[in-house]
């Protein structure tokens, strides 16, 4: 079994870098903004397959794994992962990540172990996100900052458009009550910040205005929310200094409303986005100028229906079909971004500079191809994929890319790009 990843668009890095140096030179920056605008583009061979660990099996049906694995969150006091259990009792654990083993063998994977038991991370509060929606509540991504533990939340089918809230903070510790903030809402739309989370590399905070995003994508309701991939610019800080109710300043620099989607419709066959796309994941590693989303895509033949209907054996449900479906990767020019926060460009006029997708060992979900989550931890530069109901009982596999990390010069403009180092021999990359 391999993991491969294939390309399906790609801008030249000379190219991307001769744009940040002369592009950006007419907004006034400073020679060291410069050199931090032309880091280099990651492209999907820079992304090196590392390996994989399975998750413990636990006897509660509860308290499990099984039909879960969203919405990591990488503690790095820990080298650990926060990450949600079974999708219908949205609990939260934190697992210690073990040395990770590239194998087709999924029996000679490491199981990480249990740092923090199931606990409800919102104490009960989730509802109060739409209080008046009898629809599931579900938790969106978690982020450690500054020895806190920042949880968003979303409806899963906001059909009459009432929620009103997004964020709360709590303790890192999941046993601790009584100390839960929120909710509280991000910005002037929860729908476009109440799921994935990442901190900003910390050269490009001052140029976007913050030290972390939030964002979502692809929920039921497309008309109230993104219709492609969403951050938003916010400080957590502000969000543990808020009361509950509170609305905590952010801005959106990637996002598309109603009427202005990515690609060319949200019912046609496409690899940007349509009504079967899903994003669960962002990242956005130091030394370089890449926002990463990371879903994934359905690229056949658009259909509404059974999947007897449309031909897709992977989705029996009666909805949006496009098998076969692929894992996918969205990557964003942080100088877009930047231009979007500065208001020369609209957030909603920028397009991804590459799109690629990649497949993953030990696929079991029957061709679903959904990813629960993305996470990612700086000091190595890696980045964990939690690969949805894969192993026993529909447990979820967490799969690692190494990223190799970039050398910029803070007092010139010239960058040096690293040897990227040799594939893995149970690795392909094309």
């Amino acid at each position: 079994m391999t993991a491969t990843f294939r390309r399906v668009q790609r801008t030249p890095l000379r190219q991307s870098r001769t744009w940040a140096l002369f592009g950006l030179a007419s907004l006034g920056l400073s020679a060291a903004a410069l050199a931090q605008t032309s880091e280099p583009l990651l492209q999907q061979s820079d992304l090196v397959y590392a390996g994989a660990f399975r998750v413990p099996q636990t006897s509660s049906d509860t308290a499990t794994f099984n039909y879960g694995g969203t919405a990591l969150g990488y503690n790095p006091a820990n080298n650990s992962l926060y990450i949600v259990g079974h999708d219908w009792y949205q609990q939260s654990a934190e697992i210690k990540i073990p040395a990770l083993v590239n194998s087709s063998d999924i029996n000679s994977l490491n199981t990480a172990t249990i740092l923090q038991n199931f606990a409800d991370a919102t104490e009960g509060k989730l509802q109060q996100i739409n209080p008046s929606d009898p629809n599931p509540q579900k938790i969106g991504g978690h982020l450690v900052y500054n020895g806190k533990l920042y949880v968003s939340a979303f409806s899963y089918y906001d059909g009459a458009d009432t929620q009103k809230y997004s964020h709360f903070v709590r303790p890192l510790s999941l046993s601790t009550t009584g100390q839960v903030q929120g909710p509280m809402v991000v910005g002037s739309d929860p729908h476009f910040v109440d799921g994935y989370m990442t901190l900003i590399p910390s050269e490009w905070q001052t140029l976007l205005g913050g030290p972390a995003l939030t964002g979502n994508c692809c929920q039921a309701i497309t008309s109230i929310q993104s219709q492609g991939p969403s951050v938003t610019v916010f400080d957590p800080a502000a969000l543990a200094a808020a009361s509950t109710g509170a609305t905590v300043a952010g801005t959106q620099v990637v996002g598309y409303p109603n009427g202005y989607q990515l690609g060319p419709g949200v019912s046609t066959q496409n690899t940007q986005f349509n009504l079967t796309t899903k994003i669960t994941g962002v990242i956005f590693p130091p030394g370089t100028r890449s926002v990463l989303f990371f879903g994934r895509q359905g690229t056949g033949p658009y259909c509404y229906g059974t999947g007897a209907d449309c031909n897709d054996p992977a989705d029996s449900s009666k909805g949006t079909h496009a098998y076969p479906y692929q894992y996918q990767v969205w990557a964003y020019d942080a100088n877009d971004l930047v231009s979007v926060k500065q208001g020369s460009k609209q957030r909603y006029a920028i397009q991804p500079y590459a799109i690629w997708s990649f497949t993953l060992p030990f696929e079991g979900s029957g061709g679903m191809n959904l990813i629960g989550g993305a996470a990612y931890d700086a000091s190595t530069g890696t980045i964990y994929v939690s690969q949805m109901s894969t192993d026993t009982n529909s447990s979820p596999v967490i799969h690692a890319f190494k990223v190799p990390k970039a050398t910029t010069s803070s007092s010139s403009t010239s960058t040096t790009t690293p040897t990227v180092p040799d594939p893995p021999t149970s690795v392909t990359v094309q």
